[in-house]
């Protein structure tokens, strides 16, 4: 039957469910294709093919570090989608053997705003956010690095390390550090394991983690700016800025700063945030990471600057990779659907 929406009795769409497990299976080996979902998203974004309202953070007196955020969001391009993320982050709860992330999400047709699908959002928030640093890793440094470092040993920089030899696969070193050893000595055992001829090796401090011509990937749960300064000797690096809260703003008053949007990394206290209140402009970021893969600006103004990206997150990428997952599943007939999720339409009363 085809759907009327003025008819009274247009038929009921069914609503796919698709649990965490699911969700890992889709995405399992799909690396290549989630990165080109991210980095079309971008463009299509800069092309002004998508809205994106500002996240809304919900906190909780007296719980500073927990908060969950709302990021609704559509993207346009050859994916045509509409939908939330509800992502909370509550870094407690490691301490009760759960993670510090979970998350759901919902599509709806951007046609008729219908719900489409119900996700597990945490694996694509993961895979969306490593994808977002490894792309701009893969277009800022420009060539294979020395090495990769990976400061703060949780999920977020593991899912990196995986999309940075993705776009690196001839990287054989890598540095990690945490502020918790044991931390950091589990990643270096797993990571190894995964990656078949990298030797990782752990920092005993921060200070180690500073090498020219490597990438460095920043994915703590720093709540204020704790690295006020960088090596005077660093040259051509690529520091990912993912946490965003690493940094004081002297620091990025010093690197090229490429951002994957600037009305949403200049809020919430963000290191590039910062520094816009404290020099009063935001001439200091010289652009997108977009404009960089569409070729609107060169990957480094100097040769061998030091680049900083600072991606604040954007909702239009869980849309990318959801809409893979989606696909996937629709294709392979995966989730649970549930035929009465919505009411029937065209009932009064």
């Amino acid at each position: 039957m085809t759907f009327n929406p003025h008819s009274e009795t247009a038929p009921t769409p069914s609503l796919r469910v698709l649990s965490g497990p699911t969700v890992q299976d889709l995405l399992k080996g799909q690396e290549v294709q989630i990165l080109q979902h991210v980095q079309a998203a971008y463009e299509h974004h800069q092309q002004h093919d998508s809205a994106l309202p500002h996240s809304l953070f919900l906190r909780f007196p007296e719980q500073p570090r927990d908060r969950i955020i709302a990021l609704p969001a559509f993207l346009g391009g050859g994916i045509q989608r509409a939908g939330i993320k509800w992502i909370a982050s509550f870094p407690g709860n490691h301490q009760q053997g759960l993670d510090r992330a979970s998350a759901v999400m919902v599509l709806n047709s951007p046609r008729t705003g219908l719900p489409e699908a119900f996700l597990e959002g945490s694996i694509i928030s993961m895979k969306r956010t490593a994808a977002s640093a490894a792309l701009a890793a893969k277009h800022l440094q420009g060539h294979t690095p020395q090495g990769v470092a990976l400061v703060g040993c949780g999920p977020i920089n593991f899912e990196t390390l995986r999309f940075l030899r993705t776009v690196f696969p001839d990287v054989q070193q890598a540095l990690v550090y945490d502020t918790l050893p044991e931390r950091a000595a589990g990643f270096k055992k797993q990571a190894e394991e995964l990656h078949a001829g990298l030797h990782v090796q752990v920092a005993q401090d921060l200070a180690e983690v500073w090498q020219s011509d490597w990438v460095i990937s920043f994915a703590t749960t720093a709540l204020d700016p704790h690295v006020s300064s960088l090596p005077a000797d660093l040259q051509r690096a690529t520091i990912l800025n993912v946490s965003l809260r690493d940094f004081t703003p002297e620091v990025l008053e010093h690197s090229e700063n490429i951002v994957d949007d600037l009305d949403h990394v200049l809020r919430a206290n963000t290191s590039p945030h910062l520094l816009e209140l404290k020099l009063g402009h935001r001439d200091f970021i010289r652009g997108t990471l977009a404009q960089v893969t569409l070729g609107e600006i060169p990957a480094r103004a100097q040769e061998n600057s030091v680049v900083m990206f600072s991606p604040f997150g954007l909702g239009i990428l869980d849309l990318a990779v959801a809409d893979l997952v989606l696909t996937r599943a629709e294709t392979l007939n995966l989730g649970t659907l549930v035929p009465d999720f919505l009411p029937p339409s065209g009932l009064k009363g």
